[in-house]
């Protein structure tokens, strides 16, 4: 019997011929991404050595610049443990400034058939690029760091076959409400993405759909490998590539169509992802205080680009404040050089630095008493961004800046044709 990605990567990585869902393996871990809050005085303990430098990254994200004392502090811990250490991947405050799961798509620090962790709950993110990656709690982040080996519990795969291609006014967000909203929580499983629709995809609408698992509380989520992605990995790393691609015969959980082409815009009702996704039509009407698009779901060129042709020559509703938070200041860079932030900031949208920010109610965006927000980012959990008595809807950047320019939730499709 075959195995599906998941499963053959763990073997690689554990040194198996094969497994199957129920083992336990020990696995070799090739990245351990360190964030901001790995070094907060409530978590951090003094590491003595780590098992290679070469293999950690440290990236301060979650509050960034730092908004608080304590997240200061973190910081300079962060930047102690690095210079201690030599660790040379440092993503500190300015230049290659970004959410961690952002830059390691700008920089190419997953490659396919490798193992990276993080204590993110959004790591698996880096699946997009074929490869194993899951936020683990704290102490594991550091014992990985110690040892460069960590353990999981192998799970069933579900696999999503995609076909067709998206309409102009739909992206992946709305292909992963739709997901949530029919199928519910994915606990315990593996998510594999392939099928004909994935050639339309770029990598960053393909990223929404592996940084979205998170939300269907998968383990692991992972695209096969194809001439895209190898083209957007060769040049970030020099290094060969080693795709994984499913067994004809590996076993699933179960195998779902979705169909990209008739897909319409969705929107999650406030306080739960799964099991909570309506037409857009279901909210029209209901006024918001707060717009929001960012964060490592839904912060990518793509992203800005699709909001940027949304609001051009358009302005912001009054009494609505519209945030838009790049994933990385690579992308904010390459954002002004195309004239995005100028449409962007022309329609009275404040672009903030690349941070987590107003997606864990953190800085920049915090809700108040019984505001009402609409997002692009990753949960819209009561109390996440803000007042617990604050409603967070949850949509994609068109259906976000539409409803920014109209003061009340809309239609996309009303300003894209």
């Amino acid at each position: 019997m075959g195995m599906t990605i998941a499963e053959k990567i763990l073997a690689r990585k554990s040194g198996r011929k094969e497994v199957r869902p129920g083992d336990l393996v020990t696995v070799e871990v090739d990245t351990v991404v360190m964030i901001d809050n790995s070094f907060t005085s409530s978590r951090w303990r003094e590491i003595v050595k780590v098992r290679d430098p070469q293999r950690i990254v440290v990236v301060f994200d979650h509050r960034a610049p730092a908004s608080t004392e304590d997240s200061a502090d973190a910081h300079r811990t962060g930047r102690r443990f690095a210079a201690k250490f030599g660790v040379s991947r440092v993503h500190d405050i300015g230049y290659d400034q970004g959410i961690s799961h952002q830059l390691v798509a700008d920089f190419g620090y997953a490659l396919p058939g490798t193992l990276l962790v993080c204590s993110d709950s959004h790591t698996c993110s880096a699946g997009v690029f074929n490869c194993l990656a899951r936020g683990v709690g704290e102490p594991d982040v550091v014992y990985s760091a110690i040892k460069g080996e960590t353990w999981f519990r192998v799970g069933e795969t579900v696999r999503y076959e995609l076909a067709g291609t998206l309409s102009a006014a739909v992206t992946t967000k709305d292909a992963f409400l739709q997901i949530a909203g029919r199928y519910g929580d994915h606990a315990t499983q593996n998510v594999e993405w392939g099928g004909p629709g994935v050639a339309g995809l770029s990598i960053p609408a393909r990223k929404t759909l592996t940084t979205m698992s998170a939300e269907l509380s998968a383990e692991f989520s992972t695209f096969e490998c194809d001439d895209a992605l190898a083209d957007w990995l060769r040049a970030r790393d020099p290094r060969p590539l080693e795709a994984v691609a499913p067994d004809a015969d590996a076993r699933y959980a179960a195998v779902r169509k979705v169909d990209l082409s008739v897909l319409e815009p969705l929107v999650a009702f406030p306080d739960s992802v799964v099991r909570n996704s309506r037409p857009v039509a279901d909210a029209a009407g209901v006024r918001i205080d707060q717009a929001f698009i960012g964060s490592c779901a839904n912060g990518t060129m793509d992203d800005l680009r699709l909001a940027a042709r949304v609001l051009a020559g358009r302005r912001v509703a009054p009494g609505v404040r519209l945030l838009v938070t790049p994933g990385s200041q690579a992308v904010f860079r390459e954002a002004a050089r195309e004239g995005l932030i100028a449409v962007l900031s022309e329609a009275g949208a404040v672009v903030t630095p690349s941070t987590c920010g107003a997606c864990g109610g953190g800085h920049l965006g915090i809700l108040g008493e019984d505001e009402t927000c609409i997002t692009a980012s990753t949960r819209n959990f009561k109390g996440r961004m803000g007042a617990s008595s604050a409603k967070i809807y949850m949509g994609s950047p068109a259906t976000v800046a539409a409803s920014a320019v109209k003061g009340t939730i809309c239609d996309p499709r009303e300003f894209l044709d």
